[in-house]
């Protein structure tokens, strides 16, 4: 079996980072481990609190993986402070894994910052040149661009998301793509990889419940490289992942529900979990 390994900040209420990442391995057919980075207070409604993790037991989290397993792709999620940054380059230049999925976690679905302001520039610098897919959302795209002072001021229509991961491109990832669903009309996600860009569409579901999109997608892109799938069929594969686990999602707590990782599992088990 495949491994793969998140490193990420722990949602309390399990519909996404760390949670969502190791749900979303399983699904996808690989054997997930993690590395926390950061431990938040949330639920449907909303982030409370975040406390993030010393360098050194991320450090030794990181060693005690790759020292032991073979890990097959990594995905990272939310890294808010540089000294993180800094730590998770540091480890992954050492260890040198395969496939790295980085998805850029800045903002949560509430509004909380996840990534602090002084943190982008580390981020843009030290985590996008050691990706092979960079899978950030409109407003994360926009927020990347400024902080290199693009001369892309807003994302608003599929000629604009082609303009802009070429731009991101640029500062040295081995592809992009860009995720529709802040766009109007049917989910258009946009790939570039220096040589060719592909859409990726898929129908917009009409449901409140996508706490975890992001993580879950990025994470099923990571299992799939993984099993040794090209980019292009893991982006394909995981695409359709998560527009079933959005069709099926979980209308569970007061605010925004998670999807729903396991239907396929759980339909064929037998077990109703609508």
């Amino acid at each position: 079996m495949k491994k793969v390994l998140t490193i990420a900040g722990s949602d309390s209420c399990g519909g996404a980072g760390i949670q969502a990442d190791l749900k979303s391995f399983s699904a996808n057919g690989v054997y997930g481990m993690s590395v926390i980075t950061a431990i938040t207070a949330q639920n449907t409604m909303g982030v409370f609190a975040v406390q993030d993790l010393e360098v050194e037991i991320i450090k030794a989290q990181i060693d005690a993986i790759f020292t032991d397993i073979v890990v097959d792709a990594v995905k990272i999620g939310m890294v808010s402070v540089i000294s993180t940054i800094d730590a998770i380059s540091e480890k992954l230049e050492q260890y040198k894994p395969k496939n790295i999925v980085l998805d850029p976690v800045m903002i949560s679905k509430s509004g909380y910052s996840l990534l602090k302001p002084e943190s982008k520039t580390a981020l843009i610098k030290k985590l996008i040149p050691l990706a092979s897919l960079i899978t950030p959302n409109v407003p994360e795209a926009e927020e990347i661009l400024r902080e290199v002072g693009s001369d892309i001021t807003s994302i608003e229509t599929v000629e604009d998301m082609e303009t802009a991961v070429k731009e991101m491109y640029k500062l040295g990832c081995k592809s992009v793509l860009l995720k529709g669903g802040h766009m109007q009309g049917d989910a258009i996600d946009v790939f570039y990889d220096g040589i060719e860009i592909i859409h990726f569409k898929s129908e917009r579901i009409n449901t409140k419940n996508t706490h975890g999109t992001g993580c879950t997608l990025s994470s099923a892109i990571a299992a799939n490289l993984a099993r040794g799938f090209s980019m292009k069929d893991a982006i394909k594969n995981s695409k359709e992942y998560i527009t079933i686990a959005i069709k099926h999602s979980l209308d569970i707590g007061q605010g925004v529900g998670p999807t729903n990782h396991f239907y396929e599992l759980y339909k064929k088990a037998g077990i109703a979990n609508d």
